[in-house]
């Protein structure tokens, strides 16, 4: 097997991994919305519900663009720039969480999770550079 047949093999791999990744999140933004309302700033104009709803379409559309080998690097360059957009409600969700009376293990679990957008970065990033 060739080195580039390898490369797009594994390539395949890490972007059906967002791609499932995204279009899990995305879905789970209809299917119980309520968590995600709390994780948008109130200073974002209009309704939480409205930015919850339209997160979802972006991220099922982004895993989309980067299933379909034809639009991968756009969808991993999407997934980079959602990624990044979305950790504001990420730092809101652990600030939130962290001034609550939750229990301690939950409010470590919610910092903790913050660090985790890098490799979420990393691997859209990588998405983007194996589709080149």
């Amino acid at each position: 097997m060739s080195e580039s047949t390898e490369l797009s093999r594994s390539g395949r791999g890490t972007a059906r991994t967002l791609a499932a990744f995204l279009f899990g999140m995305g879905t789970l933004h209809f299917v119980v919305p309520k968590q995600f309302d709390a994780l948008i700033p109130e200073q974002l104009p209009g309704s939480a519900r409205a930015w919850t709803l339209g997160s979802g379409v972006a991220e099922i559309a982004v895993a989309t663009a980067v299933a379909v080998p034809r639009t991968r690097r756009l969808g991993g360059l999407l997934a980079t720039l959602l990624f990044l957009g979305v950790f504001p409600g990420n730092v809101k969700m652990a600030g939130d969480w962290v001034r609550s009376s939750k229990p301690l293990p939950l409010k470590a679990g919610v910092l903790l999770r913050l660090p985790m957008q890098i490799p979420m970065i990393l691997l859209a990033r990588k998405v983007y550079r194996q589709a080149a």
